[in-house]
């Protein structure tokens, strides 16, 4: 059993995901206790803290999320399924695992929920990713809990497919490729996630420090390898006929994801500025260190 400390324990679900990692590394060098709830335990072997205890749990199971919130003050959440496996579904996981931590943490007395969902996710519900994801939002509104709901900009391991690309020669993109947007490094938003703990705000979308086109990024990730700069820019009747061949004739686990990806892809998605690493720098250091 882990110590009390001034706030309560700080329970984490998804730590062995991209930003729950990060958040893991937060939660050691700001010395919080935390409870990392996890479906591999093993994973987390690197793990070296005494205050960070881990829990082998399966979010999609109710029943073994029982007593899970003893003395947690906080709760924060990045569970969701980008491409389907195991024969779950968006709203197996996205929704109702999450829904399934939500109805615990309100059993334990839990004070706050922190939930991680995706920009614009608001204004996209009819998208199959969306759809799970913002019926949970709905809720965690009516939950009675202090919560917020985090809305981040594409992370810099998500732009890593410009590098892919420009590697390759050549980088595609729709349309005219002015679209902006100002994706956030994983460490980054970790820290923003920890400051959420004691913050009254209800949702915030964030972004990294530097507004960029899709043009921009595509150039920096040719600079990252000294190559000279080839973009070749598709049509938006393209991607639009992408989607609807995709839905027509794949499943949602082939479609999902790149149904979300395509349609924002199309517009600006900006968020608040925060963090102080840059995209210019990530790409650097995946070149050097592929190397």
């Amino acid at each position: 059993m882990l110590p009390k400390q001034k706030n309560g324990i700080v329970l984490l679900a998804g730590a062995t995901g991209y930003l729950g990692r990060y958040i893991v590394e937060e939660m050691e060098k700001r010395k919080l206790f935390g409870r990392l709830i996890v479906r591999s335990p093993e994973r987390l072997q690197y793990i070296e803290s005494s205050r960070l205890q881990i829990v082998k749990v399966q979010v999609t199971d109710q029943q073994s999320l029982k007593g899970i919130c003893k003395n947690v003050d906080t709760v924060i959440s990045t569970v969701g399924i980008t491409r389907q496996k195991d024969g779950l579904t968006y709203m197996d996981v996205d929704y109702q695992a999450n829904l399934n931590l939500l109805r615990e943490a309100q059993k334990g007395g839990v004070r706050k929920f922190i939930y991680v969902s995706v920009i614009n996710g608001d204004k996209h519900r009819d998208l199959k990713i969306t759809e799970a994801k913002e019926a949970f939002v709905d809720e965690l509104r009516k939950s009675g809990l202090e919560y917020t709901v985090v809305r981040p900009n594409g992370f810099f391991s998500d732009m890593k497919d410009f590098l892919d690309m420009s590697q390759k020669g050549k980088v595609f993109l729709f349309g005219n490729g002015e679209q902006l947007m100002n994706p956030i490094h994983g460490a980054d938003l970790a820290e923003l996630c920890i400051n959420l703990i004691d913050d009254p705000v209800k949702e915030i979308s964030i972004g990294g420090p530097d507004v960029l086109t899709h043009n921009e990024i595509a150039e920096m990730a040719f600079e990252a390898h000294h190559r000279k700069v080839q973009i070749l820019h598709l049509p938006n009747w393209l991607r639009t006929l992408t989607i609807w061949v995709l839905k027509k004739f794949t499943s949602v686990n082939t479609y999902g994801p790149i149904e979300f990806f395509l349609t924002l892809m199309k517009e600006d998605s900006v968020a608040q500025r925060y963090g102080n690493r840059r995209l210019r720098d990530f790409y650097i250091a995946e070149v050097t260190n592929a190397k």
